[in-house]
């Protein structure tokens, strides 16, 4: 077998016997030549396995890619299974893709921006990257940076009001003092582990999504003058049935039985729905449970779950059109508080 050759400009206008300029001229200035002729260029370069002049050349020569690395908060692998995570990427996706830009997902979990930042001619973050150490990079790297879910003080944001939101639905679903009330959280702790944060003594609210929805839920525990103690919080490291399953067991089992529990997720309340209909608890009535997202599941569940509706398609296509805009504003994204019978 014949080793295939790797053509340049250079080495296929020789074996075409024409000038460079006519070779780039066919691919990417067609008003230059004649239809025929392009058109014969065109048709031995495909034969001879020649698809056009180096597109990454050109990109380091005008600065331009027409790529955008979408920084994920946590491990590509898990986020493209979240069903949120994945309306956000197809609102960003289906913008982008409009103006013919390409998408490179990049895990929150990397060391650093060095290995895109030079191909790239910006970044979408979407949410808090696991590693901090990329928010400090995002904050310096001279590329165009759009936030969503937090601000870096870039001015280039989108955001729905994640603690006030929060706020509203614990306010919803607590009645009164005598309330039991346990939170199930969703990384809550940078440690990949299912717990109740009290084994982390060093635990503290940050800035990230999560963070966000704590301080609301107990905004409204104070006003309703409920203590909820730090071994009735649990840490779940990923919004999956997987670990959801193992914390809902776990918390419908604890002495006293919760009888309000509010959810970071609605994957994670669904869960915990299913477990407590296997134990014959009487949702709505014995326990009363409230989710956050608002993803079609949740309103399809029986009974229906009270939960935070988001539209993350949306949020994604203004990530994109800002983007695109260079605008520097932030911009808030409405949310709906969607009442089932879980409460």
């Amino acid at each position: 077998m014949s080793k295939q050759i790797r053509w340049t400009l250079k080495s296929i206008a020789k074996e075409l016997g024409v000038s460079n300029a006519t070779v780039s001229n066919a691919f990417n200035r067609p008003d230059q030549l004649s239809e025929k002729r392009r058109e014969a260029i065109l048709k031995a370069c495909k034969e001879l396995g020649y698809f056009g002049p180096n597109k990454a050349a050109q990109s380091l020569r005008n600065g331009t890619f027409n790529i955008v690395a979408l920084v994920l908060p946590d491990s590509v692998e898990y986020m493209v299974s979240d069903p949120v995570a994945s309306s956000f990427m197809r609102g960003v996706t289906s913008v982008l893709e409009k103006n013919n830009i390409n998408v490179l997902l990049f895990s929150g979990s990397n060391n650093n921006l060095n290995s895109v930042v030079d191909f790239v001619d910006g970044f979408i973050c979407y949410g808090r990257p696991r590693n901090h150490a990329l928010v400090e990079q995002l904050k310096t790297t001279p590329k165009h940076v759009v936030t969503v879910d937090f601000d870096i003080n870039r001015n280039a944001s989108v955001n729905i009001n994640n603690e006030q939101a929060s706020y509203e639905i614990a306010k919803h679903v607590l009645h009164n003092i005598n309330d039991k009330v346990a939170i199930l959280g969703l990384r809550l702790l940078d440690e990949n582990v299912l717990c109740r944060v009290y084994e982390h003594h060093e635990f503290k609210t940050g800035e990230s999504i999560s963070h966000q929805r704590l301080r609301g839920y107990q905004r409204a525990l104070i006003e309703a003058n409920i203590n909820v103690a730090d071994d009735r919080i649990w840490n779940i490291p990923e919004s999956s049935e997987r670990f959801a399953n193992i914390a809902a067991k776990e918390v419908l089992s604890a002495s006293p039985r919760p009888n309000v529990i509010i959810c970071m997720s609605d994957l994670i309340a669904l869960a915990t729905m299913r477990e407590a209909i296997k134990q014959g608890i009487k949702i709505g009535k014995d326990l009363r449970i409230v989710g956050f997202d608002g993803i079609d599941e949740a309103a399809r569940f029986v009974p229906r779950l009270s939960t935070i509706h988001q539209n993350s398609e949306e949020k994604g296509v203004i990530a994109a059109n800002l983007f695109i805009s260079k605008e520097n504003k932030v911009q808030e994204v409405s949310y709906e508080l969607d009442i089932g019978a879980s409460s």
